[in-house]
């Protein structure tokens, strides 16, 4: 049986056995969340010995080369030792700017890195609290026009880090994890073509980010943005949104209940095969949109989807 070392601790572990799963039954403490190498959450440093990885480019070239790996994705082959990322020691320093409430649900949180940090429109990364709670976030602020790191945190499910964020103070620290390319970007060619961003609850957030970066990059198609939420009242961001609506005209928002998001799906036409779509909410509501998408005759590789994944614990 393979051994697995931890700091001072030896694991007798199943030969090909998940690693995630090893380091949870043997009392570590390792933040998950998807389980399918999307979170990033349970990142390891391989230190001795190697991993089965069934994929490996979840993390980029230079995490890999410095021996990161991301457990839910690992089994263990050989003896192996690793570490448990530590946001103490591993982490970027954060301080929060501040906090309030774009909905009875939705907070909005504000941090400033104290170091400079390059970050894309679309990403997202892990933020981590002082006493170690984890979770993944989408960035709805944009680099050079934002002076500090937008995160919208749906506090409707009682999860730990939600919880958490309830009580978050302006002045305290947090701890900034792995930054993470996203499905969801903005790309200069597409200056001229139509884009569509369908967001469900707060996967408003990266596109929020994507529409002012298209903005700024002087997008000359047509936009349509469709926020989908249970109720009016989670309608966050629609003043901001209509205030854009009315400085550019290219632009169309609408809000849609759940209710009703059937019909508003089948009013969709497709009036340019050119079309971008971006795609962003939970899976249910995601894989509902790309289904019409695909009914519609929009090209496969022209729809991007990042879902917002339910806590595995």
């Amino acid at each position: 049986m393979p051994e697995l070392r931890v700091a001072q601790r030896s694991l007798q572990v199943s030969a090909a056995s998940n690693l995630l799963d090893n380091l949870l039954a043997g009392g570590i403490n390792v933040p998950y969340s998807c389980r399918a190498g999307s979170c990033h959450a349970c990142l390891v440093r391989c230190v001795a010995g190697e991993l089965l990885d069934a994929k490996p480019e979840a993390l980029d070239e230079a995490r890999r080369e410095q021996g990161w790996r991301l457990a839910c994705q690992c089994r263990v082959v050989a003896d192996v030792q690793v570490e448990v990322f530590d946001p103490q020691r591993d982490g970027a320093p954060a301080v929060i700017h501040s906090c309030d409430w774009l909905s009875s649900d939705v907070l909005r949180l504000r941090l400033t890195p104290q170091r400079p940090l390059r970050y894309s429109a679309g990403q997202h990364m892990q933020l981590w609290t002082e006493n170690g709670l984890a979770r993944p976030y989408s960035l709805a602020s944009i680099p050079g026009d934002d002076p500090w790191l937008e995160f919208h945190i749906d506090c409707r499910r009682n999860g730990a880090f939600a919880t958490a964020a309830r009580d978050f103070q302006p002045g305290a620290s947090l701890r900034l994890g792995d930054l993470r390319g996203a499905s969801l970007h903005y790309e200069a060619d597409w200056q001229a073509r139509p884009l569509w961003l369908l967001a469900a609850g707060t996967g408003l957030a990266p596109l929020y980010a994507v529409l002012r970066e298209a903005l700024r990059q002087e997008h000359q198609g047509a936009i349509r943005l469709l926020h989908m939420a249970r109720e009016p009242a989670e309608h966050y961001l629609a003043d901001e949104l209509q205030a854009l609506a009315r400085v550019y005209p290219q632009l169309q928002v609408e809000q849609v209940v759940a209710a009703d998001l059937p019909a508003a799906l089948a009013e969709l036409r497709l009036v340019s095969r050119q079309t971008i779509a971006l795609l962003c909410g939970h899976p249910d509501n995601v894989e509902t949109c790309a289904r019409r998408l695909y009914l519609l005759g929009l090209p496969r590789n022209q729809v991007f989807a990042d879902v917002f994944l339910p806590h595995a614990r």
